[in-house]
């Protein structure tokens, strides 16, 4: 009964490898960052245009880069199970850069002004030495 009990726990462990499938249709790491670099230039087109279509520009990026949308969906899930979007969305970003090279320093600033504002809702009460929150 023992070694019946030990071998459906050891099956039971092995049976339990991946959660998500790999999508038939997986776009490659490279290519889902030149998508999602893309994605994120026509979401900062919308904000620039409110009247445009979010959805339409979105149909367009994948249109352009020959891409079904559930291909996209399955693959987006697929990397951020894997926890690999991380790399992925840094790559994008390193896209962004390379097609506008003044939008590098404006997301130094961001990073700067990131840090000094996690510091800002604590003073120093000059009389009693202690961090007080606003």
């Amino acid at each position: 009964m023992k070694k019946l009990l030990f071998i459906f726990v050891l099956m039971s462990l092995f049976s339990c490898g991946d959660y998500i499938d790999k999508p038939k249709n997986l776009i490659s790491k490279n290519q889902m960052a030149e998508v999602l670099a893309d994605l994120a230039i026509n979401d900062q087109a919308t904000f620039i245009y409110p009247n445009s279509n979010l959805e339409a520009g979105t149909r367009y990026v994948l249109k352009q880069h020959n891409i079904k949308s559930e291909d996209f969906i399955a693959s987006f899930k697929y990397y951020v199970v894997k926890e690999k979007m991380q790399g992925i969305a840094e790559d994008a970003q390193k896209i962004v850069l390379e097609k506008d090279p003044k939008g590098d320093q404006y997301v130094k600033d961001k990073k700067i002004n990131r840090e000094n504002f996690s510091l800002l809702p604590f003073y120093q009460d000059k009389e009693r030495k202690d961090a007080k929150v606003f």
